[in-house]
């Protein structure tokens, strides 16, 4: 059978993936990440608290799992930052995001007895080696920058972390809907102390709320695509292998990739652009049903 429920879920995190790999970009270019992040936050915990009033309260036996979630993503939220700050955009990006659907299958299928058939499995490992090829090539950059990329493994690392608690978190839950508002409202919450610490320690920077309009603009934007693109995948992840989710997801990726030539004028060659290609492939073995 297929490790999907219906088509419906495909195009769930199809979307999810175009809205990532957008909302990543706008907070790579805005000049001031640590900025966007605290804006965005703050826009989210006014979001959030106005959507809980229209959701279902999550299941008390997710509860254990949301809260572990909050605490990894601000751990990924860290990690992105410095990645962001450290090196190019399709650099990090595709090593950020490469990392997790191996591990995700790994433990879904050992921990969770959640394993894939044989052709999903290898669309897995298609997507994961290709999104390798792309953060890891030209092989000189990632010399000349090893500390973004440490800081891009270690965020791909909290992925595959909160990817898996909130795969079984959100099937806990009840309410996909009431998972996504509650997590990302306290992981905003969060951030807004995280980014208020930062500030104070490096004293330099325009205040939180002396920011612009367009700057408030961006963090709205910001806000209301990773909270949809998430909302998604927690969706996705009720009606489809948390492995295959994983995976399908990180097709965002070859959009960040052509953002990254179109937008930051960063390299791309043949080699990335055959990796983008790959992507594309381990996404169709991804719906091969089983024998």
């Amino acid at each position: 059978m297929s490790p999907w429920a219906g088509p419906a879920a495909v195009v769930a995190v199809l979307v999810a993936a175009v809205l990532h790999a957008s909302w990543n970009a706008v907070v790579k270019g805005s000049g001031d990440q640590i900025g966007i992040f605290g804006r965005s936050s703050l826009v989210g915990v006014v979001m959030c608290a106005a959507g809980l009033w229209f959701v279902e309260m999550p299941a008390g036996g997710s509860w254990p799992w949301l809260i572990a979630s909050v605490v990894i993503h601000v751990g990924y939220n860290l990690g992105l930052l410095a990645a962001y700050r450290l090196g190019d955009f399709n650099q990090t990006y595709p090593l950020a995001r490469g990392l997790g659907p191996v591990v995700v299958a790994v433990v879904a299928a050992l921990a969770l007895h959640e394993p894939l058939a044989p052709v999903p499995a290898v669309g897995v490992l298609v997507i994961a080696a290709a999104i390798g090829v792309l953060g890891l090539t030209p092989w000189r950059r990632v010399r000349a920058n090893r500390p973004a990329v440490l800081a891009a493994l270690f965020t791909g690392l909290t992925i595959a972390s909160y990817t898996l608690v909130d795969g079984v978190g959100v099937r806990a839950s009840g309410s996909a809907a009431g998972y996504t508002l509650w997590l990302v409202g306290l992981e905003c919450a969060a951030t807004v102390v995280l980014v208020g610490a930062l500030r104070t320690r490096r004293g330099a920077g325009v205040p939180i709320l002396a920011a612009g309009g367009r700057a408030w603009l961006a963090a709205a934007a910001v806000t209301v695509m990773s909270t949809m693109a998430y909302g998604l995948v927690l969706w996705a992840q009720t009606r489809g292998a948390l492995a295959a989710v994983a995976a399908l997801r990180e097709s965002s990726v070859v959009v960040a990739a052509v953002i990254g030539m179109l937008a930051f004028k960063e390299p791309m060659g043949r080699v990335r652009v055959a990796a983008s290609v790959a992507v594309a492939i381990g996404v169709a073995l991804l719906a091969v049903p089983a024998a």
